[in-house]
């Protein structure tokens, strides 16, 4: 049974990542911060174990590879899936607020996947950052948030032509809007309407709807699977096709 390692899996698209993976098969390490969310997540499927921390440095992250390899025997799959979105202009970003956007989006992802290295050149296995659509165009008042989507996105470049010739793969899916707690979140901070900003971010999609966390998850599971075995250094806009 194939093994993956699904970070920001206490909700949103890391919650719908892990899912996806363990009904297809795998058998997944969920991690996250929210311990009780991450049990709600692992009651789903008995293929699904939990670890509940913080990933703030190197270290910790080299700890959360570690037990995973420990639980399972390998690892064939990093999913790098948490993230945070602070909102505002250069003026307005705080060293905190740039340094946890950066910490989180970016330096994370890096300490994790060095990590997992070395165990996914043994299995031939694969990596997916999850990116976003802002990593490939720029967001108004999200400075911080740009400059970490895309650095994951030539960091995904960058390790996966490194890596290629050792069968590692490794890409990055850049979603736009998705209805996540996160989102909710943010839109409530700004005192606005949740259901009106979800169907303005919908009509401002061609397709007319805002994309699901399961709709992440179905892309990222294709991107750890054999048909994908050609792909890699990619990043993918899914968005109801906003990019076009």
């Amino acid at each position: 049974m194939k093994v993956a390692l699904v970070t920001g899996a206490s909700s949103g698209i890391g919650a719908a990542i892990a899912i996806a993976f363990a009904e297809a098969g795998w058998s997944v390490m969920a991690a996250g911060r929210n311990e009780g969310r991450l049990e709600e997540v692992a009651d789903v499927s008995d293929s699904i174990s939990t670890w509940a921390g913080d990933l703030e440095a190197s270290d910790d992250c080299d700890e959360l590879i570690a037990d995973t390899v420990d639980e399972f025997g390998g690892l064939d799959c990093l999913v790098n899936a948490a993230g945070v979105l602070i909102r505002g202009i250069a003026e307005e970003t705080s060293d905190d607020d740039w340094g946890e956007t950066i910490g989180i989006n970016l330096d994370v992802p890096f300490y994790l996947s060095r990590a997992a290295i070395p165990h996914l050149i043994k299995s031939e296995g694969s990596i997916v950052n999850i990116a976003s659509n802002w990593g490939l165009k720029a967001g108004e008042r999200a400075v911080a948030y740009c400059a970490s989507k895309g650095g994951l996105i030539m960091m995904t470049r960058a390790m996966a032509v490194d890596h290629a010739a050792e069968g590692v793969r490794i890409n990055a899916i850049c979603p736009g809007g998705v209805d996540t707690p996160m989102l909710v979140a943010e839109t409530e901070e700004k005192g606005e309407d949740v259901d009106e900003f979800l169907d303005d971010v919908a009509s401002n999609s061609p397709n007319r709807r805002i994309a699901a966390p399961e709709d992440i998850a179905g892309l990222a599971l294709f991107l750890a699977s054999d048909a994908a075995s050609h792909m890699t250094g990619t990043a993918i806009p899914i968005d109801g096709g906003l990019m076009a």
